[in-house]
């Protein structure tokens, strides 16, 4: 049977979206790696699925699959394009509100056109922030550790993140950030993320971990930070109600639909 799917992208952070209010399962672990997969398949970071919502007072349910197959608690970007997904599907309203596997989301849609628009999410609350080793680690929906540089663009993501990702330290890996300050509350990221094993062009929850960790180190005045990832412009505010709690943790930017079509999971590559 013919998979129908959409893709959106946030920032450069890009996912299929499938529709499954029907009752429909999710693909197979392997069939969502041939799906992301960038030369043999649609490609994408990551997928995501709608049905009905399991938690009371949500409009849907989201879940998350790394673009290895492997299931995953929450995405950042994903969620904005989720959200945005809902609006164009005709669910909820301008505030949208869905279950995931790291607990229960509100979306704000800011602007929403045909293709374009421009949400804001509502995240986890953070406990804690834990220095290891040279860096620090923290939970913003999936395991965070932040790095600061003074130099950015040197850095060497793929190998230094691969490393620390595959860390004893990390029991169930890690996502590994690294961040450099521009200004007073104006930052840039760069990500290596565990599930797609690469550097993406932006992540959501790394850019939430970078800005609550230059918070806590170096500007704890501000609460509101811009971030400067490689597929854009990324907003981050939050409130800290005591020293190293965080809640109303809200991360804004752009999501676009980029297409859709249809996939037949019977469709290898040729000599597989």
């Amino acid at each position: 049977m013919k998979i129908r799917f959409s893709k959106y992208e946030g920032a450069g952070n890009d996912f299929i979206l499938l529709d499954l209010r029907d009752g429909s399962a999710a693909p197979s672990g392997e069939t969502i790696a041939r799906l992301c997969d960038r030369h043999f398949g649609v490609g994408a970071d990551g997928l995501l699925t709608l049905s009905a919502p399991t938690a009371a007072g949500c409009d849907c349910s989201m879940r998350y699959y790394n673009a290895d197959g492997s299931a995953g608690e929450m995405c950042g970007n994903g969620g904005r394009c989720f959200a945005l997904f809902a609006h164009h599907l005709g669910i909820g309203g301008e505030r949208k509100r869905f279950d995931s596997i790291d607990g229960t989301h509100e979306a704000l849609i800011r602007r929403a056109e045909a293709f374009c628009g421009e949400v804001e999410l509502g995240m986890i609350d953070v406990e804690r922030i834990e220095r290891s080793g040279e860096g620090w680690f923290l939970n913003t929906g999936v395991p965070h550790y932040v790095v600061v540089t003074d130099d950015l663009e040197r850095t060497d993501v793929p190998r230094l993140g691969r490393a620390i990702r595959y860390d004893a330290r990390f029991r169930e890996g890690t996502n590994v950030n690294f961040v450099q300050t521009a200004a007073a509350g104006e930052i840039a990221v760069r990500t290596y993320e565990r599930g797609v094993e690469a550097e993406t062009l932006a992540c959501g929850t790394g850019s939430v971990a970078a800005a609550l960790t230059i918070h806590a180190t170096q500007q704890p005045a501000l609460r509101r930070f811009a971030v400067h990832v490689r597929g854009g412009l990324l907003g981050v505010s939050f409130d800290e109600p005591r020293p190293g709690r965080y809640t109303n943790i809200r991360l804004s930017g752009p999501a676009r639909k980029v297409f859709e079509g249809e996939y037949d999971p019977a469709n290898l590559p040729c000599g597989k």
